[in-house]
């Protein structure tokens, strides 16, 4: 098995069509099939159901399309690793984040790393928790911005903030009025925005057990994939939604988010560092910067509710 199986599968399987693939690689469709054919040889697996039109992943593809793109990632980070130990200085960062980090703590952190001056190549992959904790340990990630779930703080943890639940609501929604922690039974007949069980499915389990330890099960109407999605959908008016107070730092005036009244169930943004991020002074400040931003965004956090 070589890289370029791997980059073939890869392109196909993103595509979901060969052709499209074979055009991206600028390589004959008969010849793409038949590599494709050559790797399901190998891995001994049908990774593809082809379609009149197109193909599609089988369960099998869809497992090797996750180890097939952080090989080729691995291979990738090795170049440029080899190239900083030539050097003697090192300036890639590789950050693993939840979605809501995207807009909470990286563009803080990538201000901080601009006012510095620090010469800094920062590769960032969207992961879930479980994936980014994983990639820490397979050493293909440096830093992770996590969400844990419900009483498994991971080792690799440095920093943690919380970040409380909420409800999002339409503006103008009776329950958009108010001030103070709203308690969460005042929603029971509400239709619900939900986060995607496939995406995330702690998360989603979390603000489940929210809505019953408020007495109610959640009417779901809607679901997204992404929590930009969820108050889009909030926000055309379709349902309200349970989310981490981080995500009002995304751009969206169309909704409110009211605190909720105490729970149980604690919800934490929290910073992965690899041991091996502490070996020289330029890793070391890399992870304080990242540090500095998420204990900044708590105090906004705390600020805001306030």
């Amino acid at each position: 098995m070589e890289l370029r199986h791997l980059r073939y599968f890869v392109s196909a399987a993103e595509l979901g069509s060969v052709s499209r693939a074979a055009e991206k690689l600028f390589i004959a469709q008969p010849a793409l099939s038949a590599q494709i054919r050559q790797l399901e040889e190998e891995v001994r697996a049908a990774l593809f159901v082809r379609l009149p039109r197109g193909v599609r992943l089988t369960p099998a593809g869809e497992s090797f399309l996750v180890d097939a793109r952080a090989i080729l990632a691995r291979a990738q980070q090795a170049s440029v690793r080899a190239r900083e130990k030539q050097s003697g200085q090192r300036s890639t960062l590789r950050l693993g984040l939840v979605p809501t980090a995207t807009h909470s703590v990286l563009p803080g952190l990538l201000r901080r790393v601009r006012e510095l001056g620090l010469a800094a190549n920062i590769e960032v992959r969207e992961m879930i928790t479980s994936h980014q904790v994983q990639a820490l340990r397979n050493d293909e990630i440096d830093l992770g911005l996590a969400r844990p779930g419900e009483g498994s703080t991971p080792a690799e943890t440095v920093a943690a903030i919380d970040d409380p639940y909420c409800l999002v609501v339409p503006r103008g929604h009776a329950l958009a009025a108010g001030d103070g922690p709203l308690d969460l039974k005042c929603a029971a007949r509400e239709h619900f925005v939900g986060f995607s069980r496939y995406r995330e499915v702690d998360y989603f389990d979390r603000t489940a057990a929210l809505c019953q330890e408020s007495g109610f099960a959640p009417d779901i109407r809607h679901e997204a994939g992404q929590f930009v999605n969820v108050l889009a959908l909030v926000g055309c008016a379709l349902g309200v939604a349970i989310v981490p107070a981080s995500a009002a730092t995304l751009p969206f005036g169309a909704v409110v988010f009211r605190q909720l009244k105490a729970s149980r169930i604690k919800s934490e943004l929290v910073i992965l560092r690899s041991p091996r991020l502490a070996l020289d002074d330029w890793s070391v400040q890399m992870a304080q910067l990242a540090v500095q931003e998420l204990q900044s965004l708590g105090v906004r956090l705390k600020a805001g509710f306030q």
